[in-house]
Formats: structure tokens, C-alpha cells, sequence
């Protein structure tokens, strides 16, 4: 009996924990004016015939913070290296030396980072519905044991609503957090 509600809290807190790990990577690819080599995180290239993402088949550092240098371990594949940044659509202009791809990050207008917190405000609001999602489900199973009292199943309800309140104010907290650095000139 004790073993299935911990199982359940345990799932929930799981779930949870894996909308909270998702949002940070979705944080991590929007932009605040810094270059990053999380900027290119999406970006894959056409390596042989095969999608590869572009950081196992080249090297991303930033020297600077307005630029990324891209350096590919294969010197024939900075054209394909070239292409797949223009084709990710990332608003980059790269350009190709011979050696390596750099990319000028340009600051970012008022408008484009008032977007760009639009942005994030939506990918928190994802990462909440993953979160009531999962209290969702823990309350199911717990309605689903049939040997509980009615004021135990109450007090387990009431763990998942407050773990759920954990989490959302996490989300919150990280929201703050990344619009600061949106914004942050």
C-alpha cells in the first residue's frame, strides 16, 4: 500500500522534475544578446547523407561575446556546416573564412527581445502543463488504490497539490530569471 503511494509521488515528482530539465533546455536556445554555443544547439547538418547535429561534427566556442566560431573537424564540410545554420533559420548570417564559420551576433532590438520573452512566458507556460499534467495523473492513480480512507486520499492529494506548487513556483522563479536577462540591455 505504502510501496503504490510512493510510486505514485515518486512518478509525479519525476514528471515534474522532467518538465523543469525541458524548460531550462528550451531557456538555454532563446538568446539574450550573448553569443552562446547553445545557440546552435538545434542546428544539424547534412554529414554524409546523414542529419548530424552540428556539435559532432565541428567545434562551438564563442571568443567574444557577440561572435561564435564554428571550427568542423573536416574541412569539406564548412559549406554544409554553412547551410545548415542558414537552413535552422536562427536569424545568423555566417560566414565562411576557409578555416572556420563565424557568425556576428547582432544586440538585439527592443522589439525583437520583447518577442523573445513572449517566447519564454509560453515555453513556461508548457513546462506548467507539464506539471499539472503529472499532478493530473498522480491523482488518478491515487483515486484508482481501493483500500484507502477517504481523509488518507485527501492528504495524499494535497502532497502532490503542494509538490505541484513547488514546481510551478520553480518555473516561475526561472521565468524572472531569463526575462531579467531578456530584457537586460
Amino acid at each position: 500500500m505504502n510501496e503504490d503511494i510512493n510510486f505514485i509521488l515518486d512518478s509525479a515528482k519525476e514528471a515534474m522534475e522532467n518538465a523543469i530539465k525541458h524548460l531550462e533546455k528550451q531557456f538555454s536556445n532563446i538568446r539574450a544578446g550573448k553569443a552562446s554555443p547553445a545557440m546552435l544547439g538545434n542546428v544539424t547538418v547534412n554529414y554524409y547523407g546523414t542529419q548530424t547535429p552540428l556539435a559532432q561534427v565541428a567545434n562551438v566556442n564563442t571568443p567574444d561575446g557577440r561572435t561564435i566560431a564554428v571550427q568542423p573537424w573536416e574541412k569539406k564540410m564548412l559549406q554544409e556546416i554553412e547551410k545548415g545554420i542558414q537552413i535552422a533559420n536562427l536569424g545568423f548570417n555566417p560566414m565562411n573564412n576557409g578555416d572556420l564559420i563565424i557568425i556576428n551576433v547582432p544586440p538585439l532590438t527592443e522589439e525583437r527581445r520583447r518577442e523573445l520573452a513572449k517566447q519564454a512566458k509560453a515555453e513556461a507556460e508548457d513546462a506548467k502543463i507539464g506539471v499539472r499534467s503529472a499532478r493530473k495523473d498522480a491523482n488518478t492513480e491515487i483515486k484508482k488504490l481501493d483500500d484507502l480512507s477517504e481523509d488518507l486520499q485527501k492528504g495524499i492529494e494535497q502532497d502532490v497539490q503542494q509538490l505541484t506548487d513547488k514546481y510551478v513556483k520553480r518555473i516561475d522563479d526561472a521565468l524572472e530569471i531569463k526575462e531579467k536577462e531578456i530584457m537586460t540591455v
